[in-house]
Parts: C-alpha cells; structure tokens; sequence
C-alpha cells in the first residue's frame, strides 16, 4: 500500500504555488476584475494557491522532433506494429460491455432522451455513443481539480498556453454566472467537464438547461444529454440522412486517393468504389480508411459523419460514435422484438 501511494505522488508530482506573484496572471486577475467585474482579492485567494500538476504539462510540452537510431526504431516497430490501428481503438471504444451500458443509460434516462430527440432531432443512440466513448457514460468524467489544471496549463510554459488561458477565463465566468466553487470541480486533465467532456467555451456556447432549474450542470445527466444533442444540432446535423456506410474497393490495402474526414469527393469520381448496401445518400462523401491487421476497412463518411468530427476532430472517434450508435439501437430492437414475441 506504502508503495503505491508513494508511486502516485511520484505520477502526479504536485505541489502549491502562489501564482499572484507572476505578472502575467497580475495582468488576467485585472482582465477578470474589468470585464466581468469579479473581486480582486476573492480572485487573488483563488490564485494564490494552486496544486500544479505535471501529467498535463507533460502532455501539452512542446513538440521536439527526435532523431532516432535504427535499434530505437525497431523496437518501435515491434512495440506499435505499422497495421492494427483500428482494431486496437476500436476494442476499447466499441466492446459489448459499452454496447449494454449504452443500452441501459437509454432505458434508465427514457424521457429524458425522448425528450430531446424530439427537440434536437439527433438520434438518442448517437447522443449516448458521445457519452458512452467519452466518459463511459458518466462513469469517468476525470478526476482532476479543473480550476487547478487550467492555470497550470495558461502559465506554465506549454504548446497551448493561449488556448488554456481562454479556457480558464471562460471557467471562471462559469463559476459566476453558474454560482459554483471553481476549486471543487473536477474533471479531465485538460479541464474537460461532466458527462460530455465540455471544454468551458463550449460549455458556454452548447450548454443546456434542460431540468429547468436554473444552472446548467453538465454532470447531470438531464443537462448533459441535452447539451451534447445540441452541440451536434448547432454544428450541422441533418435529421434523417445517414451517417457512414461501408464500401468495397479492389485489394487488401487502400492507397491512390486521400482519406479523411476534411476531404469530400462526388460518388461518381470514386470509379471502383461501390457501397456494400443499398445507401441512397447525394451529397458528397469522404473517404474514411480504418487500419486494420488484415486490410483497410473503406467507409464513405456523410455529412453526418463531419459533424461529429467537430465534437473531436478525429475520424476514429467519428466512426466509433457511428459504429457504438448502431450496436446500441440494434441491441435496443432486439430486446423489443423479444419482448413483443414473449407478449
């Protein structure tokens, strides 16, 4: 036990600072005490003492271009084979554990999500995938002190200090506005907050309050659900057109034509490249390439597919909300089929 609570302090490194003394902060208490007309010395308490973590430093530090040797670059090989990349994300994002617990954050949440479907007109199954990849829906929704983490990421030296800094000032505005301690909340070790994982501007920007009590608290499920159904709303969402399907292509590993969720192509450039199901779908697709051991598995990705990459610009991440989605409804039909056939 010993050990393990000395391996932790050693991971997490952490140790107060007095940021009030750094002219930089100075001169954002006075951005604060200006525009929001915050108290300054309610804000220098806040400031004066501040748990600084490493982890996030480490992650956010500078990128340095390492030149390595041939044996380096070996093990490197073996460590993270060139193919897999798909199979090794999707095993942790899309696995018949999350697929239940999707299943049963639906059922338990039933008005709720009919409620906002209604409203937003985003699918339920999508809503819950978001929640289901981002913090297993709501079961790890980070356990770092935000207001701490943003300010060591604003002030420390790192490749986003601008980013962070706007991010702590938009938290702080939170904390106001919301009436809430910004010391006692936590979340990521970015600062992302409640079941979705909002960073404070979006928090601010898509934020619902849905339970109608006067505060949006993205760590409750009511607010939560509705805020991630009206991020993907606002951010372009097509009610009923599809999402991504997959297509065949000629070989075991697909090359000659970009992938990606950023490019858009005209179907019928795409010569060779037919969908495996019947996908009615006009508008332009991208080309969405999953590497796996064997091959590439090919998608066309709909605009549908794009929107979700604004909520994490990544195309794994797209497809595992598309592909958790339509496990969740299938398994959610099927247990209403064998309710209807036990009837």
């Amino acid at each position: 036990m010993k050990i393990v609570f000395i391996f932790l302090c050693i991971l997490f490194s952490l140790h107060a600072k007095d940021y009030t003394k750094e002219k930089d902060v100075q001169i954002f208490i006075a951005t604060l005490v200006k525009e929001y007309h915050m108290k300054k010395p309610y804000l220098e308490k806040l400031f004066s003492n501040v748990k600084k973590y490493k982890t996030p430093l480490r992650i956010f530090r500078p990128k340095v271009k390492k030149k390595r040797t041939s044996k380096e670059q070996e093990r490197l090989n073996r460590l993270y084979p060139k193919h897999g990349a798909w199979d090794r994300y999707c095993k942790l994002k899309i696995n018949p554990s999350r697929v239940k617990q999707g299943v049963s954050f639906i059922k338990k949440n039933k008005n709720i999500f009919d409620a906002v479907e209604k409203k937003f007109g985003v699918p339920k199954e999508y809503v819950a995938a978001i929640i289901g990849v981002e913090t297993v829906y709501g079961n790890n929704v980070g356990k770092y002190p935000v207001f701490d983490n943003l300010v060591t990421l604003a002030f420390e030296k790192n490749r986003r200090n601008k980013f962070f800094k706007h991010q702590l000032k938009k938290f702080l505005r939170l904390s106001q506005t919301e009436k809430f301690n910004p010391k006692e909340v936590k979340g990521s070790y970015a600062g992302a907050i409640g079941l979705g994982q909002f960073m404070p501007s979006n928090y601010a920007a898509y934020g619902v309050d849905f339970n109608g009590d006067g505060r949006i608290t993205l760590q409750k499920e009511s607010d939560a659900i509705a805020s991630v159904a009206n991020y993907i709303k606002k951010n372009g969402w097509k009610v009923d057109e599809p999402v991504a399907t997959r297509v065949s292509y000629e070989g075991n590993r697909f090359y000659g034509l970009k992938t990606g969720y950023k490019t858009t192509y005209d179907r019928r450039d795409l010569t060779g490249i037919t969908p495996k199901e019947k996908w009615n779908y006009k508008g332009k697709v991208r080309l969405i390439k999953l590497n796996k051991k064997a091959y590439d598995e090919l998608w066309y990705g709909a605009k549908n597919f794009f929107v979700i990459t604004r909520y994490n610009h990544s195309a794994y991440y797209a497809m595992a909300v598309h592909q958790l989605a339509c496990k969740i409804k299938e398994k959610m039909q099927n247990e209403k089929n064998k309710e209807i056939n036990e009837n």
